[in-house]
């Protein structure tokens, strides 16, 4: 195939991509707003309710990714002798911040669980 061709129909193929996520996005925030409704609840609220632990899942989520980075440094360096592979560096920083997104998720439903008074 020419370039030319080629041109068009990425152009084409990603601007349809690009209006059935906007669709797709836009749907989906309707759905949401009309279960709120039926609930009772007011879907323009939604910005101002309290968020307790997200900075403990962001501070989690970087002090994995930095422990994961720091980890890969010491592997590359130590171990592998200055094998120098991208992936091994992007893989563990996706695991630590992996694994420290789920050590808060650990600690939010341990909090939960103490302080609901129907499990107690």
């Amino acid at each position: 195939m020419d370039k030319g061709v080629l041109a068009i129909v990425w152009l084409i193929i990603s601007s349809l991509a690009l209006l059935i996520m906007i669709f797709g996005i836009r749907y989906l925030i309707s759905r949401e707003n009309l279960a709120m409704l039926e609930k009772g609840l007011n879907p323009r609220d939604k910005i101002n309710r309290p968020a307790p632990y997200t900075n403990l899942k962001w501070g989690l989520l970087l002090f994995g990714a930095g422990m994961g980075l720091a980890l890969s440094y010491f592997i590359t360096q130590y171990m592998l002798h200055d094998y120098e592979n991208p992936a091994l560096w992007f893989a563990f920083i996706a695991m630590g911040g992996g694994t420290g997104l789920i050590i808060s998720y650990r600690i939010e439903k341990k909090e939960l669980l103490d302080n609901n008074p129907l499990t107690s």
